[in-house]
């Protein structure tokens, strides 16, 4: 495995970790608030990068590379509003895109078509992520600060999403 390729690919074991952390972060804000829809969607969210960051150190290491498991620090846990809690999630999926994108660019620099193609599942993954945080964030800028809305929105949001996005 080409060294720069593996280190690129161990930072982005760091990010899903990150990622997977700050939701679970997130979960618990929204169960001690009484949104147990929205916290039963952020439990989710965190599996799936946790998924996400074991696929990534299978690979490396089937690949000859060593996976790094990566200390991360405390995720915020303090949320003003359900706005600034899908602000952090939407900003959270486009930051982890950004970085697919610069393993990808190293993987087209270096001629690492193995690693690209394996990525490619990534890159699909994360414009279904980016696009359930902007419709559940355009639903709560319609809703505004409406506490039925908030009441609808927390019952609902896991029927709110592709067919797909809900396992």
């Amino acid at each position: 495995m080409i060294p720069e390729i593996e280190k690129s690919l161990n930072d982005q074991i760091q990010h899903e970790a990150k990622a997977s952390a700050q939701y679970l972060s997130m979960a618990c804000w929204a169960d001690v608030n009484g949104y147990n829809g929205i916290a039963e969607f952020f439990y989710t969210q965190s599996e799936e990068e946790r998924v996400h960051m074991t696929k990534l150190v299978k690979f490396i290491n089937e690949r000859g590379g060593k996976a790094v498991i990566p200390a991360i620090e405390k995720p915020k846990d303090d949320f003003h509003s359900l706005m600034e809690l899908f602000e952090t999630f939407l900003s959270s999926e486009e930051f982890v895109t950004q970085q697919i994108n610069n393993v990808i660019f190293q993987c087209l620099e270096h001629k690492d078509y193995n690693v690209h193609n394996f990525m490619q599942w990534y890159v699909a993954e994360q414009l279904e992520e980016e696009a359930s945080a902007r419709t559940l964030l355009d639903k709560l800028k319609i809703i505004g600060d409406d506490k039925s809305g908030h009441y609808m929105f927390d019952r609902d949001i896991n029927k709110m999403l592709p067919a797909e996005e809900n396992n």
